[in-house]
């Protein structure tokens, strides 16, 4: 049990660094508080790009492992005992 919780707290540790980088690197929508730092200047092409759709896979794929990592952890606190 052990090494599933040292492995659980390596993947919430990776997943959550990944997570945050991940959404920094997405393009502003606007009208939040990246307008206010310059981030509401943009360019007025539609639609998004592969790119954009690909990063928006992988960020809702590594929200989902860093949701099952929490609620593992969760329930290894809760029956460990």
């Amino acid at each position: 049990m052990a090494r599933m919780r040292m492995f659980l707290d390596i993947l919430l540790i990776i997943t959550s660094v990944l997570l945050v980088l991940l959404v920094l690197l997405h393009r502003a929508k606007g009208g939040g508080l990246s307008s206010l730092f310059g981030g509401g200047v943009q360019s007025s092409l539609s639609g998004s790009t592969v790119v954009e759709k690909n990063l928006d896979r992988i960020t809702i794929f590594l929200g989902v492992i860093w949701l099952i990592s929490i609620l593992g952890i969760g329930l290894e606190i809760k029956f460990s005992s």
